[in-house]
């Protein structure tokens, strides 16, 4: 096992009716900035509920974050902050939102230019301003981890950072607002989580035991409920599971000690960036297609997992590790995932040589758990993923 430290100071508030314990969390003298994306949180109850939490707080709204946040927004939030002298965020979202206000949280007291936190990849060690999250869309475990991914709209990049400042104090977590979701939500949330997984689990063997199978009971619970939760959001037992998956899959827990990869993600981050395709949908297009290229280095671990996710039948390595791949296309085609990049865009010929040439100019020489997914390998997955 290869050594880890392991710090994640966020309390997590899991539960129903949990949004009323705000006040509890966040200090009576607060100025607090709530933010917030497109306003769903109108409709599904959950800003009347945050704002009878906060009945008697010096309170500033900050609504529009987009899907995929942009810096050019968020740098506003920034501003407000620093006119008001605002001391607490109050981040009521999904992963984008919360994302979003770790970017905020980092940038109002940052020495520099904000957007260098992002381009330079700076890590953020203090110096920020305390945030705290109630999630309305499990997906991305923001609210129990310290990294985020920002948009920038001029330079069409979709870019990583965080640091150990960057933890909520708290995050609040009540199932019951999965009731809400939109199926494309549920189903998006499902197989990022899932793939946030296979970026920590589907790399080579190694003597973690215990993190393997917390990996793969995170993966089994996501294929059982998956399909039934898209159908039944209101099934409290199903939303529950599937918010408990999506946190524990993301919050450095199944990480430590352990080889990780984050390949499928960076090459899907800038399809997100190119195209606007769903985060999750650019996952499902790349994840297949580089267990294929990468095939000689996965195939121990990918016979592994189609062995005990898939049940896939004793038989030689690569049998087993083919069937593996097979397996998840399937099922990410049952969750409503299409796998083929001209499925979402006719405008693809040339996205190949344009990450390339864009990960050469970052210096992105060679990706994933052994370093070795080249440029040239990284062309190979995108041109078998149109």
């Amino acid at each position: 096992m290869l050594n880890f430290e392991l710090y994640n100071p966020t309390q997590l508030v899991f539960g129903k009716g949990q949004i009323a314990k705000i006040s509890d969390l966040i200090p009576k003298e607060a100025k607090v900035l709530i933010t917030y994306g497109g306003g769903s949180i109108f409709k599904n109850g959950v800003y009347d509920q945050v704002r009878k939490a906060l009945h008697g707080y010096d309170i500033t709204e900050f609504g529009g974050i987009e899907p995929n946040p942009r810096y050019e927004t968020l740098m506003k939030a920034v501003e407000i902050i620093r006119e008001k002298q605002l001391d607490f965020i109050l981040a009521v979202g999904g992963g984008s939102v919360i994302d979003g206000t770790k970017f905020i949280s980092a940038a109002v007291k940052f020495d520099g230019k904000p957007m260098d936190i992002l381009q330079k990849g700076i890590r953020i060690l203090d110096n920020t301003v305390p945030f705290g999250t109630v999630l309305t869309l499990p997906a991305t475990a923001s609210e129990m981890n310290s990294g985020a991914v920002i948009t920038i709209n001029e330079t069409q990049e979709k870019l990583s950072f965080g640091g150990p400042a960057l933890f909520p104090k708290f995050s609040i977590c009540d199932p019951d607002v999965v009731a809400s979701l939109p199926k494309r939500q549920i189903q998006n949330g499902i197989i990022d989580a899932y793939t946030h997984v296979l970026e920590q689990y589907l790399t080579y063997p190694h003597d973690a035991l215990l993190q393997d199978r917390i990996s793969e009971g995170i993966l089994q619970t996501l294929t059982e409920i998956g399909p039934d939760v898209v159908e039944n959001p209101t099934d409290y037992k199903l939303a529950s599971n599937y918010m408990w998956s999506c946190t524990m899959a993301l919050n450095g827990l199944i990480q430590k000690g352990v080889p990780t990869d984050w390949a499928t993600h960076m090459i899907g981050h800038e399809l997100t960036a190119l195209f606007e395709i769903d985060h999750a949908r650019t996952l499902a297009i790349i994840g297949p297609n580089l267990y294929r290229v990468m095939f000689e280095t996965k195939k121990d671990k990918l016979a592994q997992y189609g062995k005990r996710v898939w049940n896939v039948a004793d038989a030689g390595v690569e049998e087993m590790a083919i069937e593996a791949i097979e397996k998840t296309v399937e099922f990410f085609h049952r969750m409503g995932m299409q796998t083929k990049l001209s499925e979402y865009t006719q405008d693809y010929e040339k996205t190949a040589d344009f990450i390339v040439k864009r990960f050469e100019e970052r210096g992105w020489k060679g990706l994933g758990e052994k370093k070795n997914i080249t440029p040239e390998k990284v062309k190979a997955i995108v041109e078998l993923s149109y």
